[in-house]
């Protein structure tokens, strides 16, 4: 097991009604002039927004609202909100929805206390942000982690790249933790948000180290997303899988199942480059590309995809090749049984494409030859005599999976 720091602030106010309790949060963590940021009309007709004012109002914390956000949330969008935030003079972000809402509010609070930079700058790294205005967060969907984590992900529209910024100035102050709140999304988002969940947790697994305590974790929380994902996405209205859900999304990237190891995260990379070029949904573009990336760098240490397959599927087939073929089988077969692509064909943003832009995708997800990806098995962007490492990878992809 590597040396590793383990910080998690962010408090969990998990349960029904829990966001009755959202400005007695807010004062607690010293806000009281409140940007509130939201998405689009679900929060409204849900009456989860009307319900936020009326909260805010009758405790006399003075709010400024900012909807739109969207799924993959854009750097354009969160400009206007570091703009808004500074003319209203906020002193708090509070981001009620899901991953996209609550990675703008992270986007604005980092913006809005860092005058005169562009935010831009540091999500490609030019500067590096000192402080960020204090987030609270009201979860409307468990996928992303953004509720408890400490990155970011924006997408710049006008040069079509998506980035994230991992900082502890992302760590939101509260987390307020409703499963009510989710019992409303149609199935297919709630697929959406199943494949990312067990995604933050796989691209953390799936390292070359054996941390028996941090693997035995991970395990137990996919066990968990696969058998209540398969209930909530036929019945998104049972409040037992979707709190279930709603929890483990939280723990699945706030750092605690890949304690002691090498995060890979090729999988989110290549699905970012994917949702930046066909804006396709986030969760989808991971089920889209796990299968051949799994087929591809399984060989890397066999050992590790054939536990896979043991403790979460409960594989009984003694020879480890076996096994862990197996085991990426059920894992693709999961994804497709609810309703998630599992090959760019079987992704309508997406389809069958050709070698050249399969090329421009590799150039793009090695930041112009700038970076590998992964580290299970490193993928990288290197010219040869016939082709590269990611371009067999994404070619496999293509026409594998």
């Amino acid at each position: 097991m590597h040396a590793f720091t383990y910080h998690c602030p962010t408090e969990i106010v998990f349960g029904k009604d829990a966001q009755l309790k959202t400005a007695d949060y807010i004062r607690k963590y010293g806000g009281s002039r409140v940007l509130l940021v939201y998405g689009s009309g679900s929060i409204e007709r849900s009456g989860l927004l009307a319900q936020l004012c009326q909260i805010l109002t009758e405790n006399h914390v003075t709010y400024e609202l900012f909807g739109g956000a969207k799924a993959n949330p854009s750097l354009e969008h969160a400009r206007e909100g570091v703009a808004l935030a500074r003319k209203f003079g906020a002193d708090f972000i509070l981001g009620a929805g899901g991953g996209s809402v609550l990675d703008t509010a992270k986007a604005i609070a980092i913006g809005a206390a860092n005058v005169p930079t562009d935010i831009w700058q540091f999500w490609i790294r030019e500067k590096t942000p000192q402080k960020a205005l204090p987030v609270g967060a009201i979860l409307t969907i468990s996928a992303a982690g953004s509720e408890s984590s400490d990155s970011a992900v924006l997408t710049n529209l006008a040069e079509g790249v998506k980035r994230g910024l991992n900082t502890e100035l992302n760590r939101p102050r509260f987390a307020i933790m409703n499963p009510e709140l989710t019992l409303t999304l149609p199935p297919y988002q709630v697929a959406c948000g199943v494949t990312d969940i067990m995604m933050h947790t796989m691209d953390r697994y799936f390292n070359p180290l054996d941390n028996e305590l941090t693997d035995a974790i991970a395990e137990a929380l996919l066990r968990t997303v696969i058998a209540n994902g398969r209930i909530a996405v036929q019945n998104p209205h049972d409040y037992d899988s979707m709190s279930e859900l709603m929890w483990a999304g939280s723990l699945s990237h706030n750092g605690l199942t890949g304690l002691g190891g090498n995060k890979d995260f090729a999988v989110h990379q290549i699905g970012h480059e994917l949702s930046a070029m066909f804006d396709t949904a986030h969760g989808a573009s991971l089920a889209t590309v796990w299968g051949s990336w799994a087929n591809y760098v399984c060989d890397a240490k066999i050992s590790r995809f054939a536990r896979f397959a043991k403790n979460v599927w409960g594989v009984t087939i003694s020879d480890e090749t076996e096994a862990a073929m197996e085991g990426i089988k059920k894992t693709v077969g999961f994804f497709r049984s609810i309703g998630m692509p599992t090959s760019f064909e079987d992704n309508k943003d997406i389809g069958v494409q050709d070698d050249v832009t399969l090329h421009d995708l590799a150039y793009r997800c090695s930041y112009h030859r700038s970076r590998t990806i992964g580290s299970f098995k490193v993928l990288a962007r290197k010219t040869s005599a016939k082709s590269t490492k990611m371009q067999i990878t994404l070619r496999n992809f293509k026409i594998t999976i």
